[in-house]
């Protein structure tokens, strides 16, 4: 691990692990379909966790403005893999949700993502993978407590 000489060290290990972390969730998006882009799988994945809600809340989760969602969501129709709708107590609000084509290309990404943290994890001996899962509960749930915005999902 390379530490910037200015930094402390539990900050600079931070920024090590979320590049690690990043590059997993970038590689794992390669388990898309070709020609679905990053920011599209980033939006499927928000929207799987989310379900069907109005675009506006879709854009909030993901911190972009609702055009972005538009735009995203528009390709992402047109292939199949989301389908708008709009709400049942107002109509003028455009909903959005995955279907289940969409839904069977966040499962191939998680499940190649998952196999990668499987795969780092398995080089760790249990107390640490006991100490990983503790420290990264502690980390989210700080991150949670504090001003610490965590938008949508990768």
């Amino acid at each position: 691990m390379q530490v910037d000489e200015g930094a402390r060290s539990d900050v600079a290990a931070l920024e090590v692990l979320t590049r690690t972390l990043v590059g997993i969730a970038w590689n794992s998006t390669q388990a898309a379909p070709p020609g679905v882009t990053f920011p599209q799988m980033r939006l499927l994945l928000v929207l799987r966790t989310l379900g069907q809600v109005p675009s506006s809340k879709l854009a909030a989760a993901m911190g972009v403005n609702a055009s972005s969602v538009t735009r995203l969501a528009d390709k992402l129709e047109a292939r199949g893999y989301l389908s708008r709708g709009a709400d049942a107590s107002n109509r003028s609000v455009v909903t959005v949700e995955v279907t289940e084509a969409g839904r069977a290309i966040v499962d191939r990404v998680l499940e190649r993502r998952h196999a990668a943290f499987r795969t780092i994890l398995d080089q760790l001996p249990e107390e640490k993978k006991r100490a990983v899962t503790v420290a990264a509960q502690d980390l989210v749930r700080a991150a949670a407590e504090t001003s610490v915005s965590l938008i949508g999902a990768l």
